[in-house]
């Protein structure tokens, strides 16, 4: 893999050791002043702190020094100490015809937990950053060479489901599973993704009101967890047709996972997860509740308990949250496992990281918290549907593909819906990866599906024009297997752009965001269409300029291929 900013700072390092000065680390910024160089060099000042020197005498001695280098074809100083560098042209060249983008294969493997669905009830918007996010976390460390293991963990084992159940139970009393005495198999009965989303809204409401009906809710909770015949049953049959339904949506979302385990899997571990805690004499009483203490000495705010039983017994979201992590860790063996979550649950992985490090469950596995903030509508407020309540998420989807559908060039005849579908999970997606992880957000509707600006279509509808251009190339037969010449500012912007490859992919992965990736895009495709609308590839009578820009026309498409499969945006043929 070619690392073009590495190469540059290890340059600067070497000038710096020839001239006395050690330094560990050297880190180059892309250039704010064009007109004095590409990439600049700020670390003389710290180091003439150090030395205590004049910082325009040390930059120039290392300048004289790079200046011996053909590397570069301009370096000089500007301002306190500031060195200016440019690459030559030859050096440049050299590097794009290299086109070797891919990373070598490691035997790391990062195990990944994102989605979070409740199979009680429907993905609302909610559920949208967790599968984008972690979706392409996932496939950014595939690309990187690391093995992924992706996990959706599943919320299908606490009070959602009981109050699902009893409701069905009121309205369903002759149904077998609620009769004690009934033997042989359990029959079909008609549950569809339709009734679960009535009954859990309404059994959800109608406990905040009724403290009785919330007590039969949570009893028939703890009647699941204890896999009471008939009560179970109903429970699998519920299952099957809540996955399927999630399933379909994370599909639309090309959100793939691997597993579809959830709290209920966790159960199996939890009577041996206890045994080992209570080995380890970790386990203290809190009225009544069983606790690990997971406070910290450095800790400058307060920091609960993390609660591992409730008093009577009851397991709590941490209890199976941890029993999760006991499973993954004995039987898939991660070196590290990250958690897509919202931002607001991060007292939560706190304690279970935590209380999993004092049990020794994780030793040497790095677990990583990477939480996000709220997607809000147009005004800053939650999404809401018009009756007040939460938006389902395939809601959302259906009405951005609306909006695209409506924007879609009229002339095109076939696939319009296959079309307007891949514009509207391109449209979501880059919206919702384009800040950083932890911020907020509002969604505009209108705003993200525009064909300018920083949005899915417009990135899209570049990466489109790049492959027709390459087309007519074909047609046209012009063959091109190398950058032969650098023309102008535009062709060289964008084999600037192109360097920064490596040094993007890296950012993203070591922040856990994928806004460098979007933000990156947009550049590549902006400086693409400049380069497009100035230099004729198709009409270009210099075949040496024809070939070169054929051949950077390739590599710019090729890079968005890969940045957008990484985001798990599709490309569709036409727009």
């Amino acid at each position: 893999m070619k690392r073009f900013y590495s190469i540059i700072e290890n340059k600067i390092k070497d000038a710096l050791n020839k001239c006395n000065y050690n330094v560990e680390d050297v880190m180059i910024n892309d250039s704010n002043r064009p007109d004095l160089g590409e990439y600049q060099y700020n670390g003389i000042m710290h180091l003439a702190k150090i030395y205590h020197k004049n910082p325009i005498e040390i930059a120039s001695t290392v300048v004289n020094v790079l200046k011996e280098d053909n590397f570069f074809c301009d370096v000089n100083v500007a301002g306190p100490g500031f060195i200016n560098l440019s690459i030559s042209n030859d050096v440049l060249i050299e590097f794009t015809n290299k086109d070797n983008y891919e990373y070598p294969k490691n035997n790391k493997l990062i195990f990944f937990d994102y989605g979070g669905a409740n199979v009680a009830k429907s993905l609302h918007v909610g559920h949208l950053r967790s599968a984008n996010i972690g979706e392409a976390l996932k496939r950014l460390c595939e690309y990187l060479g690391y093995k992924t293991i992706s996990d959706t963990h599943l919320g299908d084992w606490g009070r959602p489901l009981g109050l699902v159940i009893y409701e069905l139970s009121l309205r369903n009393p002759d149904w077998p599973f609620f009769q004690s005495d009934y033997q042989g198999e359990y029959p079909k009965v008609e549950i569809t993704s339709e009734l679960l989303e009535e009954v859990y809204p309404y059994a959800s409401s109608k406990a905040k009101e009724n403290e009785e009906y919330l007590k039969m809710a949570q009893s028939m909770t703890k009647r699941l967890q204890n896999k009471e015949k008939g009560i179970y049953d109903l429970w699998l049959q519920i299952m099957e047709v809540s996955k399927k339904d999630i399933k379909n949506i994370y599909d639309r979302l090309n959100a793939k996972f691997d597993l579809y385990k959830g709290e209920s899997n966790a159960e199996d571990y939890v009577p041996e997860l206890l045994r080992y805690l209570d080995k380890l004499n970790i386990v203290e009483e809190s009225e009544g509740a069983k606790v690990i203490n997971v406070k910290e000495d450095s800790d400058t705010k307060e920091m609960p308990p993390m609660l591992l039983l409730k008093s009577d017994g009851g397991l709590l979201y941490s209890t199976t949250e941890l029993a999760t992590l006991y499973d993954r860790i004995k039987n898939y063996k991660p070196d590290e496992i990250w958690y897509v979550a919202d931002k607001r649950q991060e007292l939560h992985f706190t304690q279970v990281f935590r209380a999993a490090y004092k049990a020794n469950i994780a030793k040497n596995e790095k677990l990583v918290f990477a939480g996000f903030g709220t997607m809000n509508s147009k005004d800053g407020k939650p999404f809401k549907t018009r009756d007040g309540g939460v938006m389902r998420l395939i809601d959302l989807l259906d009405s951005v593909k609306n909006e695209c559908l409506r924007r879609l060039n009229p002339e095109i005849k076939d696939n319009r819906d296959e079309i307007a579908d891949k514009l509207a999970i391109a449209t979501l997606k880059y919206a919702d990866m384009l800040p950083s992880r932890e911020t907020d957000y509002n969604f505009d509707l209108e705003k993200f599906c525009d064909l300018d600006g920083k949005t899915g279509p417009y990135i899209v509808y570049s990466t489109i024009r790049m492959k027709s251009l390459l087309n007519k190339v074909v047609d046209a037969n012009i063959s091109y297997s190398k950058l032969k010449l650098i023309v102008n500012e535009y062709d060289k912007a964008l084999i600037l752009s192109l360097n920064k490859f490596d040094r993007i992919l890296n950012n993203a992965f070591n922040d856990k965001s994928l806004n460098a990736i979007t933000d990156y895009l947009y550049e590549l495709s902006t400086n693409f269409n400049r380069f497009y609308t100035e230099c004729h590839v198709l009409n270009e009578s210099d075949k040496e300029k024809q070939e070169s820009w054929a051949y950077l026309t390739s590599i710019v498409y090729k890079i968005n291929k890969i940045l957008l499969n990484i985001l798990a945006i599709d490309i569709p043929d036409r727009m």
